[in-house]
Order: C-alpha cells, then structure tokens, then sequence
C-alpha cells in the first residue's frame, strides 16, 4: 500500500505484506490509546478505546488488509488476539493468585450465586428476545433466528466459550448466523461494561480510598502472598519472569485443551487456572514462579490491548453487513439487564461492598476489557481477585446456557 509519494513520483513509501499488518496494529494502538484519553465528564473508554479504532479499522480498510495479506489474514488476526488473551488472563492470574483461594474460600457460595444469576438472567432476555422476534419477524426462518439470538446472547457478554459452543450445536447450516450476532452484539458487549463499571461508581458517588480499605478488609483473612522476590534462597531463573510466567502459559494451554464432551476450559480458562496456582503458591521448592510486579503489569496491558485490536479488525469487517438496528437492540439489553440485576442482587442480597461487587460484575459478564477499566478506576489490583472468582461460574454457566438456548427453541 502506498502510504506517501513526493517529487512527481520519483520518491515514495511502500508498505506491503506482514509489514502492512504490523503498520496498522501499530497505528491503531496509538490512536486507540490517545481516544481512551479523552474524559467527558471524568468517564472514558480508556483501552476500549483501541476496540473502537480496531472495529472502525475493520470496516473501512479490512479489504486493504486482506489485499496485503490475503493468504493469512484470518489466521493472522486470530493469532494476535489469542496472544493478546494468553498474555492478559495469565497476568491477572498471577495477580490475583496470592490471594485468590483465601477469597474464594471466604466467599464461595457468594461468587457461585453472582455468576449464575448473571448468565441465567442474561439467558432469560435472550429467551424472550427469541419469542418476540418470531412473532414480529415470521419472514425469518425459526432456525436462523435462534441462531442470530445466540449468538447475540454469546457476544452481549463477549464470551468466546460460549460462540464456540453455539456454532457447534446449531450445526453447520446456520452457524455463520451465530458469527453474524456475535458480532453485532459484541461492540456494546465490550462498551457497556467498560463504561458501567466507571459510571456506577460516579453514580453512587464512591469514596475510592474508602472502597478500597473496604476491599482490603474482605480479603482479610486470604492467605498473605509470599515475596518471592526479596526472598534470597530462591533461585530465579530470569529477572523479568518471562520462563515462569511462559511455563504457566504453556500448563494452561494443555489444560484448556482438554475435552470433555463438548465441554472445555478452553484455553481462556486453563490459563487462569494455572496462573492462579503459580501465583497462590509461587514457588515450586527453591525455583521462584512469580515474575515480578512490574512485568506482569506490562503484559495486561499489552495483552489486552492485541486481544481488543485482533477481535475489533474481525468484527468491523462484517459489522456492516452484517448490522440491523432491532439486533443491535436486542443485544444491548442482554448485556445491560443481567449487569443490573447482579448489581442490585450484590449489593442488597450479598451485601458485597462496591469494588467487590463491580470485581465480580466483571466475571460474571465474562468481561475482560471491562476488568482493564475497573482495575484502573479503582486504583487498586485486588479486583482481580472477584473477577477471577465469579469469572469460572460465568464460563461454564453461558456455554451450557447457549446450548439449552438452541436446544428449546
């Protein structure tokens, strides 16, 4: 593609092939960055922000990208954003793993009660979201239309666990419909928590520094991490902790690719579970596994930012096509009713305080943006700890939600 040309011609600048694709992760990084900067009224979209630039790249320029690249361009948008997942669920695993257990053993029953009253609540509305539009939209085949509401019910609560189960059980006839609902609903499946997880707390008018003492407490009697790194008897096999944090990666891949049935972790959640055991116990006799704070902030971020732009390419390119207001619709109210009904349900019923309940609101709506965004406005990492709780209910709860969807209507 040529990008810029001076002197008649005589000079000019190319950029083709793989340097094309890199060229525009490059720059969609950056322009993603500066829009999640800008503040209305002390709400932004901080890193949803490069999904926003990644959708809008999608629909402007992905047949510039496919021209570039037309043997691998899927393959390659895949790989970047599994990249991005693996690098961002395995750090918020490591995170959250010290005190992670402790957590969840204090507050299990509550983070079982959370994660299925999202999903069932979230399943419900799809429910009667497929009744009233084959009673408004009889032009539509039943099939079709179980299969588009699906798939809007999978990517109103960005689960790609759930689209995959989806796929396979409506069959091949109708699976492109899935993909075709996914996509819609995914945008405002990513935005809308972003934006409830920052707008709550305005809302309420939180005392952040209180919140987080609040948190603290609730975490009271999880066990202590263990400072590996001021720990001189541990042998540390590199100084930025990329072979143990590679290691646990490597764990949770295998892991989330066993099935069962049709039932996995997937690799999503083999490596939040490995992680999480990494960081929990953090050594494995004298070896040191936990890399250090630094690197694993780096690598969330990172991750995250590849997995928003691998997926927002994708979904632009057949946003589009693909786009029709009623579905748009329909999504956005699978995504904004569980949010509400779990909130309140935390908040009254479980008596969770605000970071815990939002922490948890996060995993429930299987929202890994969303976490970004809440850990940044909360000022503090220990959120991962309920979204890393609730999280594994949600992801078995809304695959088996998607497949009972499919086989009742």
């Amino acid at each position: 593609m040529k990008i810029f040309e001076f002197f008649d011609g005589k000079f000019n600048l190319n950029i083709t092939g793989v340097s094309f694709l890199v060229f525009s992760v490059l720059v969609i990084a950056a322009v993603g960055y500066l829009l999640g900067r800008v503040t209305i009224k002390g709400v932004n979209l901080g890193t949803a922000g490069v999904f926003l630039i990644a959708l809008l790249f999608g629909c402007l320029f992905y047949e510039n990208l496919e021209a570039q690249t037309p043997m691998y361009t899927t393959e390659a948008l895949k790989i970047i954003e599994n990249i991005g997942l693996m690098l961002f669920v395995t750090s918020v695993g490591f995170i959250a793993g010290p005190k992670f257990f402790g957590n969840l053993k204090k507050n299990f029953k509550t983070y079982i009660l959370l994660g299925l009253l999202i999903i069932v609540s979230g399943a419900l509305v799809c429910a009667g979201c497929i009744v009233f539009a084959k009673l408004t939209m009889k032009d539509i085949p039943t099939e079709e239309l179980t299969a588009i509401m699906t798939g809007l019910f999978s990517g109103a609560l960005t689960s790609t666990p759930a689209f995959s189960a989806a796929k396979e059980a409506i069959g091949n006839n109708y699976a492109s419909y899935v993909a075709v609902g996914n996509g819609i609903a995914y945008i405002f499946g990513v935005i809308g928590v972003v934006l409830f997880v920052q707008l709550v707390p305005k809302f309420v008018k939180a005392d952040m520094e209180k919140e987080r003492k609040m948190l603290a407490e609730s975490d009271g009697n999880a066990e202590d991490p263990v400072d590996t790194n001021t720990d001189k008897k541990l042998i540390t096999i590199d100084s930025f902790g990329i072979a143990p944090f590679a290691l646990a990666a490597i764990v949770g891949l295998l892991i989330g690719s066993i099935k069962i049935g049709s039932f996995s972790l997937t690799t999503t959640g083999g490596y939040l579970l490995i992680s999480l055991v990494f960081g929990h116990f953090g050594r494995i006799g004298k070896i040191n596994l936990m890399p250090p704070a630094a690197t694993l902030k780096v690598f969330r971020e990172f991750g995250l930012m590849l997995f928003l732009i691998g997926a927002g390419i994708a979904g632009g390119a057949k946003f589009i096509e693909c786009f029709q207001p009623v579905y748009f619709l329909y999504g956005a109210l699978m995504t904004i009713i569980p949010m509400i009904v779990g909130f309140f349900f935390a908040k009254y019923v479980l008596k969770l305080s605000l970071l815990n309940n939002l922490g948890s609101i996060t995993g429930g709506m299987t929202s890994t943006p969303a976490l970004g965004t809440l850990i940044n406005v909360s000022g503090t990492e220990d959120v991962t700890a309920a979204y890393a709780a609730t999280y594994p209910i949600a992801l078995v709860a809304i695959v088996l939600a998607s497949q009972f969807l499919i086989i009742i209507f």
